[in-house]
């Protein structure tokens, strides 16, 4: 080959292979290079130990509606796993900053991730940190995958699983909340509705203790009674059952509206005793929101860095980039 074929790459030619063989010097030069600067740069990254928790979501249904109220076909099973819906609001409630700020508080990460604490950008580079070492993603068989990445193999475990933990504690504050506002309303309503019974339950009884006991059949009664002391000309019984057809007629229309009254009320009460004791399940007691499947455990080795593919990639990189230097810089003396 001519000098000048083996200085300068000709864009015509197809012996690339003898273009890279005559700049194979320089090529590995600088790719050794590369590598040896690539394996110390990974020698000093911290390296990092990764922890997963592997989880269903549970299916969504109030306690009472699962385990209390009888739906037939309807019924919501307790035992289900969740679906899409489900897992899509496990990812926003992982992703939310309540869990966020209690992992942060309660694990001192300001401190763990060696951050200055007078930085005015320190919540920023938090959240970044945050970001990069802690991820969610959700897979196609609708499981959910909690990752953490901490040069501490036991801190990983641990934040993984705390994660999991505080997703019961926050789908339950929220539903809590709004389950103990539908109680205080259906409870008013259910001891409202006992106090006007029992107001009407006491003039009834005090109806019947001046002798209207049964309305219709009393006065059926007493009205034959009467005709017939009138007929026999029994003055003084006609009299007698005069006084109790009074009786009658003063508290009779009072006797059966309010009886009328509290069987209606009876069969409300009895509706909302049902609605009550719902609503006091769903306020007071909690179902998990996820299934475990994998907890996290602290890793035996560590995740990042891959020296090796670092080491490689650098050097691969490297050798492309010299190649295409050569190839420009001797394009342009063409």
């Amino acid at each position: 080959m001519s000098k000048k074929k083996k200085d300068q790459f000709d864009f015509n030619s197809t012996d690339f292979v003898t273009y890279i063989w005559n700049r194979r010097k320089p090529l590995m030069a600088l790719s050794f290079l590369a590598a040896v600067v690539s394996a110390i740069v990974s020698l000093v990254i911290t390296p990092k130990f990764k922890s997963t928790v592997v989880m269903f979501p549970a299916a969504s249904s109030a306690i009472s509606k699962s385990l209390l109220t009888d739906a037939g076909p309807y019924q919501q099973d307790v035992l289900r796993f969740g679906e899409e819906e489900e897992s899509e609001q496990l990812m926003q409630v992982l992703n939310s900053e309540l869990i966020k700020e209690n992992i942060i508080r309660k694990y001192k990460l300001a401190a763990h991730y060696e951050l200055d604490s007078t930085d005015k950008f320190l919540n920023t580079k938090l959240q970044q940190e945050y970001k990069s070492n802690i991820k969610f993603r959700r897979t196609e068989y609708m499981s959910v995958i909690i990752e953490v990445l901490d040069k501490d193999p036991k801190m990983a475990a641990d934040i993984a699983n705390e994660i999991s933990n505080q997703i019961d504690t926050v789908i339950n504050k929220m539903q809590k909340e709004r389950a103990r506002k539908a109680l205080q309303i259906v409870e008013r309503e259910y001891f409202d509705l006992q106090t006007s019974m029992k107001n009407k339950e006491d003039s009834l009884s005090y109806i019947m203790k001046v002798g209207v006991l049964d309305y219709e059949s009393q006065a059926e009664v007493f009205n034959g009674a009467y005709a017939k002391a009138l007929a026999e000309g029994k003055m003084e019984g006609a009299k007698k059952v005069e006084q109790k057809l009074n009786i009658l007629a003063k508290y009779g229309s009072a006797y059966v509206s309010l009886r009328d009254l509290l069987f209606r009320e009876t069969e409300r009460l009895s509706v909302l005793g049902q609605k009550y004791m719902e609503a006091k399940v769903d306020a007071e007691q909690n179902l998990p929101h996820k299934f475990i499947i994998d907890r996290a455990y602290p890793a035996e080795k560590k995740s990042t860095p891959i020296r090796s593919l670092i080491v490689l990639v650098s050097t691969i990189s490297t050798f492309f980039l010299s190649l295409l230097a050569f190839v420009i810089k001797d394009s342009i003396k063409q």
